[in-house]
């Protein structure tokens, strides 16, 4: 066996692994800790017990989402950090996330909920995603090309205009709509529509898929244009095809949970130092990686201020903010030791 694919397919199993074991420890811990041994034994057929309605109603659900928003954030990141070559881009700051944002803003204040009698956030949000990716493609295409640096510009000022108009419409907002807003802003997994929680897995688990089939692609675009181009990359078409993907990747993720930030800029760092540049394996590792990393802070979102639960954007802004940091200044640190 080749010794590369060895190695990958080492690093899919661990991963796999710790994952299934943060999934289990999620599925256990909260305000009303439930033994392994318990959850195992757990009759499926009897619906009636709490401890049933804990761990399907309320924990599984989490669980399955903040593995699927996580993934599909971490894919995305990965994508934008190879298009753009810059490690600091991640997927809000095209807009994409503004544009959701600002359509659940509309819809909070106007009540659309209300009127239709269904929740409408997910789809106005996705929408609103939509609307932000089709403005700044337009905008940054000039005759069929896609210019990297046009495109990161637009996509910085639509973030910017999105979240003016946000405070604007939160200035002029009830207390009740502007709770709301905020709490939606802040990041959310509670979801409980299974439909919703299904769709976001498929489109976390397609979008590790799809993404392979660009692997070598971004392996070529981390030497440049140029280069790419004379390895036999369609370079424009291939931009376009990225942009697209990656932002619908982000609309999906942001328009069922809300803003959570620093998942798609944290962990595809964090892979990258462990699992190498390759995205053939970059990709895979990043996808179960977020959604680790997401299980985790959600998690610490609903225990460690038990019974109060945080928003989990403020857990992943917190721990990812602190591991960046962290990982950054030890990086530089061997760097440093290195060139002495």
């Amino acid at each position: 066996m080749d010794r590369k694919l060895f190695h990958w397919i080492i690093w899919i199993f661990l991963l796999s692994g710790l994952l299934l074991a943060v999934g289990l420890f999620s599925l256990c811990i909260g305000s009303s800790s439930i033994p392994i041994k318990e959850i195992i034994s757990l009759p499926l057929t009897d619906r009636h017990t709490t401890e049933y309605s804990i761990i399907f109603d309320i924990r599984l659900p989490r669980i399955v989402l903040a593995f699927a928003v996580g993934g599909a954030l971490s894919i995305a990141g990965v994508i934008f950090q190879g298009i753009f070559r810059n490690p600091l881009v991640e997927p809000y700051t095209l807009g994409v996330s503004g544009g959701a944002a600002l359509g659940v803003c509309l819809s909070i204040v106007f009540k659309l909920n209300r009127i239709f009698g269904f929740n409408l956030f997910p789809l106005v949000g996705f929408l609103g995603a939509l609307l932000a990716i089709f403005l700044v493609y337009l905008i940054s295409s000039r005759q069929g090309t896609l210019k990297i640096t046009n495109l990161l510009l637009t996509g910085v000022m639509m973030s910017f205009i999105c979240s003016s108009l946000i405070m604007l419409i939160m200035a002029i907002s009830r207390l009740e709509d502007l709770h709301g807003i905020i709490f939606w802003i802040m990041g959310s997994l509670e979801e409980c529509d299974w439909m919703l929680i299904k769709i976001a897995l498929l489109v976390a688990i397609l979008g590790i898929f799809i993404s392979l089939f660009f692997a070598q692609d971004l392996n070529a675009f981390s030497l440049g244009e140029e280069e790419a181009l004379h390895l036999g990359i369609n370079v424009e078409r291939t931009k376009k095809l990225l942009f697209v993907f990656a932002s619908l990747l982000t609309g999906a993720s942001v328009s069922v949970s809300g803003i959570i930030g620093f998942v798609g800029l944290v962990v595809p760092h964090f892979v990258r130092m462990f699992v190498g540049q390759d995205h053939g394996i970059l990709l895979i590792a990043s996808g179960l990686c977020g959604g680790m990393f997401l299980i985790l802070c959600d998690t610490l979102a609903r225990t460690v201020m038990a019974p109060l639960e945080l928003p989990v954007g403020v857990i992943t802004g917190i721990v990812g903010g602190t591991l960046f940091v962290y990982f950054l200044s030890k990086r530089q640190l061997i760097l440093g030791t290195k060139g002495a």
